[in-house]
């Protein structure tokens, strides 16, 4: 029964991931056709992280009120309504009433499923899982390609999506007896009764404190390349829209492999040493997108991205209840899905008013800065979180 769960969630993860890249592959085509300024893409990424920043925010609550399937569920549906609402948009005010839920959808999914599977699976799972998410996420970028066509009809590339999420709402519904039974035997067991932390309490934690920023830099990185590459491509390198949205599938096919092989590396190499081999990549194809290459070493840069610093957020998120503890995991990994999430919130529109003020020459640079920020803080929070990892578990990662 927990296999068959764990399969669901799964499906439900590429759901997740699903419209996540369907802004960026689509956005060159939505403000060239409905004549919109190319930083209008701020308002809209704005209010989606918005909305997930608050559900992350709320997530421990949340859950403990109604439960991990339900949540997990009715966020589903929500989400595949918004993406179906974005089809027929032909406003900016229509886009941005629609993101905010969107955004709230998946904060909430977000939460409650990261921490569900590194407190019940392991870091192999937890792998699985965010590969998941990447075919998700890798998906969307190819359906929008094929919409796109000669047209341009984003809104084709939308709809298509939708009755994916049709179908992965289906499945989420058909779920809940098994989270019921789940979480009756949860209550049975005694020896483990999650503890909602406060966020005074939490700050009070350098390690807490640290893993903030770690994450809000890992996805700054991750969402600033996802939203605007495909735009760098067209307007700096003069790709066209179908051309740069088939490109910036090749991010989404590395942040999904490098998500499946890690999963399966770990248990050959810790999961902390892994993040590391993970980020030596990154810098590689930083590199190659700073250097005036052939355009189709971008497309190797891009797929180098996503391959290198795709298994850093899931193996980050499963160190969690071993370094803090089952107890108050779930307060824990909220607060850093808000990290996360501010993270998106905030560093994108940044980079896409700068790109309106300095030009998009600025990305590969954009990028590169983060990633540095990225790496120092990992560093800061291994060394933090090691006095807290239990001493009788030889094998920790």
């Amino acid at each position: 029964m927990i296999t068959v769960l764990f399969i669901a969630i799964c499906i439900i993860f590429i759901g997740l991931g699903l419209p996540d890249s369907l802004l960026g592959s689509a956005w060159p085509a939505i403000y060239s056709g409905l004549d919109l300024p190319i930083s209008y893409a701020n308002f809209i990424t704005f209010l989606i992280s918005l909305g997930t920043v608050t559900a992350s925010f709320f997530s421990a609550r949340l859950i403990n009120k109604f439960g991990t399937g339900i949540l997990t569920a009715v966020s589903t549906l929500l989400s595949a309504i918004c993406v179906l609402g974005f089809s027929f948009s032909n406003s900016m005010i229509f886009f941005c009433l629609i993101s905010l839920p969107l955004g709230f959808g998946a904060g909430a999914i977000d939460a409650a499923l990261n921490n569900f599977v590194a407190v019940h699976y392991s870091s192999l799972h937890m792998s699985l899982l965010h590969c998941f998410y990447g075919v998700g996420v890798s998906l969307s970028p190819f359906l929008m390609a094929l919409a796109l066509g000669p047209n341009n009809n984003w809104r084709g590339g939308y709809r298509l999506v939708f009755l994916i999420m049709v179908a992965i709402t289906i499945v989420s519904f058909a779920v809940l007896p098994i989270w019921k039974k789940i979480t009756h035997e949860k209550i049975k067991d005694k020896s483990f009764t999650p503890i909602t932390l406060s966020l005074k309490q939490m700050i009070k934690m350098p390690a807490v404190r640290t893993s903030f920023i770690m994450f809000f830099s890992t996805v700054a990185l991750e969402f600033t390349c996802g939203i605007w590459a495909c735009t760098y491509l067209v307007n700096t390198l003069g790709f066209t829209e179908t051309l740069a949205s088939s490109y910036l599938t090749f991010y989404y096919v590395g942040i999904t492999v490098g998500r499946f092989s890690s999963g399966f590396i770990s248990k050959l190499i810790k999961v902390k040493n892994l993040v590391f081999y993970g980020y030596t990549i990154v810098g590689i194809a930083l590199l190659l997108l700073i250097l005036p290459l052939p355009a189709f070493c971008k497309a190797i840069a891009l797929l180098l991205v996503g391959f290198g610093n795709g298994p850093t957020f899931p193996n980050l998120i499963y160190l969690t209840p071993i370094n803090f503890g089952k107890v108050i995991s779930q307060s824990i990994i909220g607060l850093q899905m808000t990290a996360c999430n501010l993270g998106i919130l905030i560093i994108p529109p940044v980079f896409g008013f700068m790109a309106e003020w300095f030009g998009l020459n600025l990305f590969p640079y954009f990028l590169s800065m983060w990633f540095i920020i990225m790496v120092v803080s990992t560093l800061i929070y291994y060394k933090r979180t090691k006095p807290l990892l239990p001493k009788q578990n030889s094998n920790t990662p």
